[in-house]
């Protein structure tokens, strides 16, 4: 099987020869060689001062001796990525028979809470070059099970790793969180944190993007967006192509081994009143003639937590998300927390 048959068939024509198709249509960005050191965090040893700064000024920080094995990040790659591998059509049948919250997207991030694409408004013309699998840890209790004893070897293996994976990650944001809580002097009991942060919530996404001809325009893998999430923990190859809006200018971010990345996402900067910053960020790969591979966890607050804060309508998780998936539905993208200023009206 040729390697471009694992792709979607919108992708395909800008693989080989960089023509765009009829169906999806990609935005060309401008070229940014500009390169960007974000703060470093130690996590054996944090330093509050350098957390601070890093939340305040920036929004997204690398961590460090962050504790997760370096076997198990390699072996949930390799599998992953086989995989992703498989044929377009095997993966559109394999995830859907699966007895499995797993499930397969592509061409498009936003996704509702059960993994699937939402419809985008007549606005939205991008199609972001970008396939993955959609995992929600807390519905991980059971084997997966399909009628291909091979291919439920291999998701089972799939499972049990990113199951152990999301371990280690969720026991990270937890700590994490709590670092950034004190931080901005949150005096949080365990059952208000568990509200803020609810490891229930938690989520992984593995993204694969494509490899592009050298003669194509620049398309983006991902499109310009702030994460809804409390805190996301991003974990991606040597190639890169995370980029991050710093001021006014763009700035990609160089991969680092044996590092996390993570970046706040809307609702701890609701949680902070706007003292910390949910990052923009897109995702754009300056080698275009290789594929790009990363992990990453998502976490959120409980959906009937009430976020209150002076720069914003009092709020719940469900209801800021219900927002965003009608904004996308009707929009053609996501607005986030500007929808809940006290001048905005609210159109669901």
């Amino acid at each position: 099987m040729s390697i471009i048959e694992s792709y979607p068939p919108a992708f395909r024509r800008v693989i080989n020869d960089g023509a765009l198709s009829a169906t999806a249509e990609i935005e060309p960005v401008l070229v940014q060689d500009k390169d960007i050191d974000i703060p470093v965090i130690d996590f054996e040893c944090l330093d509050k001062e350098i957390l601070t700064e890093a939340c305040r000024d920036w929004g997204i920080f690398r961590l460090k001796n962050h504790g997760v094995p370096l076997a198990l990040t390699s072996k949930l790659q390799e599998i992953s990525e086989s995989l992703l591998s498989l044929p377009f059509e095997n993966k559109q049948k394999l995830f859907a028979a699966v007895n499995s919250p797993l499930s397969y997207f592509w061409g498009t991030p936003a996704l509702n809470r059960l993994g699937d694409a939402l419809k985008r408004g007549a606005q939205a013309s991008n199609v972001s070059m970008v396939e993955g699998f959609n995992v929600p840890l807390s519905k991980l209790t059971v084997s997966t099970s399909c009628d291909d004893d091979a291919r439920h070897s291999e998701l089972e293996s799939f499972r049990v790793l990113i199951k152990e994976y999301g371990r280690h990650i969720s026991r990270t944001a937890v700590s994490l969180f709590e670092a950034i809580a004190q931080t901005l002097n949150l005096e949080l009991s365990s059952d208000q944190r568990s509200e803020y942060l609810s490891e229930l919530t938690g989520l992984i996404r593995v993204y694969r993007y494509p490899p592009s001809d050298k003669t194509a325009g620049e398309a983006l893998g991902m499109e310009v967006h702030t994460d809804s999430s409390v805190i996301s923990i991003l974990k991606e190859d040597e190639t890169g192509g995370l980029e991050i809006m710093k001021g006014d200018e763009w700035f990609r971010v160089k991969p680092v081994a044996d590092t996390l990345i993570v970046n706040l996402g809307d609702m701890m900067q609701a949680i902070s009143d706007n003292e910390y910053k949910s990052v923009e960020h897109r995702v754009k790969k300056k080698d275009r003639t290789t594929k790009r591979h990363s992990v990453c966890y998502f976490v959120f607050p409980q959906r009937d937590c009430l976020i209150k804060s002076s720069n914003y309508k009092p709020f719940t998780y469900s209801e800021f998300e219900a927002q965003v998936q009608a904004d996308v539905q009707s929009l053609g993208t996501k607005i986030g927390l500007p929808r809940f200023s006290p001048e905005s009206p609210l159109f669901l």
